[in-house]
């Protein structure tokens, strides 16, 4: 797909109200650090159109990137170990919940995880509410670039035996930096389009 436009258009808080969009929305779930914003950037080949930080946390709102005029990307706020008080995550998780549950445009949820890693509680939690929320997650495993090609399809099958993920359940490696995987991405975005 060609990215003739690309726009953050609305920011939501947890006192903000929920925009009503009339267009397909891509959310992107995760904890702090995974690399949401990094992707949104690489898929909309922008540079820094979603703010990235190396301190995790960064994301603290719902953000809501118009491409095309066609669709939206909705990176939502971090998980996990940011550095906050207990208050702001309960409120972060309100935010990410009423979002999950209410958005009649929300067409696919991509659940960022460490491929380097097996999936933390939280990644386990979050996979499991969003299930609860009647979506089935598409798992992207980011830092492709930080493994050896020798140790990627042992950390693929360890990604997927974590979160309990059924053979037919879609799983993308990907990396930022080489954006080995996007276009993979992109397609399946578009198939989504398609629907």
């Amino acid at each position: 797909m060609i990215i003739k436009k690309a726009d953050l258009e609305t920011v939501c808080g947890v006192t903000s109200r929920l925009p009503v969009n009339e267009l397909p929305e891509f959310a992107f779930a995760g904890k702090s650090n995974v690399g949401k914003s990094s992707l949104i950037n690489a898929l909309m080949n922008r540079k820094s159109l979603a703010r990235t930080s190396s301190a995790p946390g960064k994301t603290q709102t719902i953000n809501f990137y118009n491409v095309n005029d066609a669709f939206y990307y909705v990176d939502l706020p971090g998980y996990g170990y940011a550095a906050v008080s207990q208050q702001t995550k309960v409120e972060w998780g309100k935010l990410v919940e009423n979002y999950l549950k209410n958005s009649s445009m929300l067409r696919c949820v991509f659940l960022l995880v460490d491929l380097r890693h097996e999936p933390s509680a939280n990644d386990r939690q979050m996979y499991g509410w969003i299930r609860d929320s009647g979506f089935s997650p598409v798992v992207i495993a980011t830092k492709l670039d930080k493994l050896k090609r020798s140790q990627v399809k042992r950390q693929v099958t360890l990604v997927r035996d974590g979160l309990g993920l059924e053979p037919e359940d879609r799983l993308f490696p990907f990396s930022a930096e080489t954006k080995a995987g996007r276009e993979e991405i992109w397609q399946y975005i578009e198939e989504e389009l398609q629907l």
